[in-house]
Order: C-alpha cells, then structure tokens, then sequence
C-alpha cells in the first residue's frame, strides 16, 4: 500500500495538497484502517505526506526556499554519481547509458511526455548504478523520489524536453570519454533549476504545489 500511494505521488495521480482519507484508502486497497494508518506513517517519516490538526493526512507541500534547497542538493548528489560514473562505468554499462539516451531521444521526437519521463528516470538510474557506490546511490534516488512530482512538472516548460535530451547527450559524452570533472560540471546544471528557469518552471506548476 505504501509503495503504491508513493507511486501515485511520483506519477502526480495525487498531488501535493490532497487529502488521504483513510477510510477512502481503506475501501481502495481492501484493508481495515490499521495498515492504512501505517502506511500514512511511514509516508510523513519519509516527508511524501504530513499530518495536519482537523485535516488528517495530506501530500507534503513544499515551500519555494525548501524546494530550492532541494535541487541544490540533489545537483551536487547527481554531479557526484556522474563523475564517479565516468570513471567507474563497464564497457556494458556505458553502451547501456548511450541506448537509453537514445530510447530518450525517440520520445523527445514523438514529443511524448510521459515516455520522457519513463525513459529519463532509466537514465538516471543507470547513472546512479554506474557510481558503483550503493551509499550514493541510494542517498540520490531517495532525494529524486522526493523531488519527482516536481521535475516531473519541469518537463511541462515549453522546450524543456530537447533542452533535457541535449543535456543527457552531453554528460554522456562526457562519461563516455572518461571525462570526470566534466560529467560532473555538465550534470549539475542539468538538475538544478536556476534564475529565469526556476521562474519557468514554477510557472508550470498547479496552484497548490508549492507554498
């Protein structure tokens, strides 16, 4: 159930601000309110959901200055796999990385939003598997599930899909070329949201994402 509700998070079917009701849960996932309060538990300790006095549950809502902070953070930990990735990567590993970022490049043709997303959050992963630090690793992909519902919603920005596409293609040249310090540099402006961008992509988010 958990996984399930953070997974609806994630894809946006819930978004930040609706209310979990647990007896709606509990009739969704055929369980009693026991799990459902579990579940709803586990999700504040992970800051996915908050308890509210009067409200109940509902998805977590950032604040501008939080979510800032946020894709800092998650720029350095991105820029981290990547330069560990140039080095540490498999000849398998790294023809993987390159067939990903074309399977990218089919939906960024199609103009296909949702397989986008699919097929960039592949090429992350493979980014972060590619560090060879499972500390790292699990630290960043927790931090992007955190994030998800607002990268998400960065794509919404008109243009922003080829700018990504572009973007993927130059840190793989980069890890491609065994190019550390670079891969880093280039990922790291990939992910974080800056100036007149950051003012763009708030612009695409629905009232309520943010506080």
């Amino acid at each position: 159930m958990r996984r399930a509700l953070e997974e609806d998070i994630f894809a946006g079917t819930l978004k930040p601000g609706d209310r979990l009701d647990e007896q709606s849960l509990a009739h969704r996932f055929e369980v009693s309110r026991t799990p459902v309060r579990e579940a709803l538990r586990q999700l504040s300790a992970s800051g996915l959901v908050e308890v509210r006095p009067r409200q109940g549950a509902v998805v977590s809502v950032i604040t501008l200055p939080r979510l800032v902070e946020m894709f800092e953070v998650m720029a350095e930990l991105e820029a981290m796999c990547a330069r560990l990735a140039a080095r540490r990567m498999s000849d398998k590993e790294r023809a993987d990385l390159k067939r990903f970022v074309d399977e990218c490049e089919d939906f960024e043709k199609k103009t296909d939003l949702e397989g986008y997303y699919a097929a960039n959050k592949v090429f992350h992963d493979a980014i972060y598997d590619g560090s060879h630090n499972e500390v790292l690793a699990d630290m960043t992909r927790s931090l992007h599930r955190r994030t998800a519902p607002y990268r998400r919603h960065q794509l919404n920005r008109p243009g922003r899909i080829s700018e990504s596409l572009s973007e993927h293609k130059e840190v793989v040249d980069a890890i491609l070329a065994y190019d550390a310090d670079q891969a880093g540099r280039l990922m790291a402006r990939h992910v974080n949201v800056q100036g007149d961008v950051f003012t763009d992509f708030i612009s695409t988010l629905p009232t309520g994402y943010v506080a």
